[in-house]
């Protein structure tokens, strides 16, 4: 489908990087970690970029590069869900809006309430004590938002924040995760309204150079 909306046939690529979890299934040249890809894509979008920040589904990654754009430390998150875009997407469905409106909704708060668990079931339960307390919305939200800062916050300490800052992937696209984000760590965050391929954009830079140079 993405072949046919470009007007190219697959015969036509010169040379394919496979990226992602299923990298290792694709038919491709070469396969090669998110965790480059991401830092490629962000470098060329930003090339002043130091630290990523790619809150994922499945997990979240913090990226240091080099000013040429080469991975130097990286972290990720362990297989638990809280501070992914799934914990989002758990506490959006608690709170009974669709997770397209919890970022919106949480720039509207002025009382954040607190989400003190990182387990993903207490969360939830917290935000339907909140609900059930009358709190509202968005301070329900700020607060959600705020949890997973916190947690974010502390895997790019690991790592070692250095400005600047870019936010890869799909949640990049959330103005509550942004603000929350930024606040948390004290510094502005690049973003880039194509923030979710920015994985892919990396893989295709990455095909173009290994191709040039064979």
């Amino acid at each position: 489908m993405a072949l046919e909306d470009a007007g190219v046939t697959l015969d036509s690529i010169a040379f394919k990087i496979a990226t992602g979890y299923g990298r290792k299934r694709a038919e491709a040249n070469r396969d090669v970690t998110e965790i480059t890809c991401h830092a490629a894509g962000a470098v060329h979008l930003f090339p002043g970029t130091r630290t990523i920040i790619d809150i994922g589904g499945q997990d979240t990654k913090v990226i240091r590069v080099s000013p040429d754009g080469d991975v130097e430390n990286f972290a990720m998150n362990d297989k638990c869900a809280a501070g992914t875009g799934r914990f989002l997407e758990v506490m959006a469905r608690a709170l009974e809006v669709d997770i397209d409106e919890l970022g919106p909704l949480s720039l509207e708060s002025d009382n954040p309430q607190k989400i003190s668990s990182f387990c993903t079931v207490f969360g939830e339960s917290e935000v339907v004590s909140h609900v059930a307390g009358g709190a509202a919305a968005a301070d329900i939200a700020r607060g959600i938002h705020e949890s997973v800062a916190h947690r974010v916050s502390g895997l790019v300490k690991r790592v070692g924040v250095e400005n600047e800052l870019t936010m890869s992937g799909g949640v990049a696209r959330n103005p509550g995760m942004r603000s929350a984000l930024s606040a948390a760590l004290s510094t502005p965050i690049n973003f880039h309204e194509n923030s979710q391929i920015m994985g892919a954009l990396g893989a295709a830079l990455i095909a173009r150079t290994t191709h040039q140079r064979a």
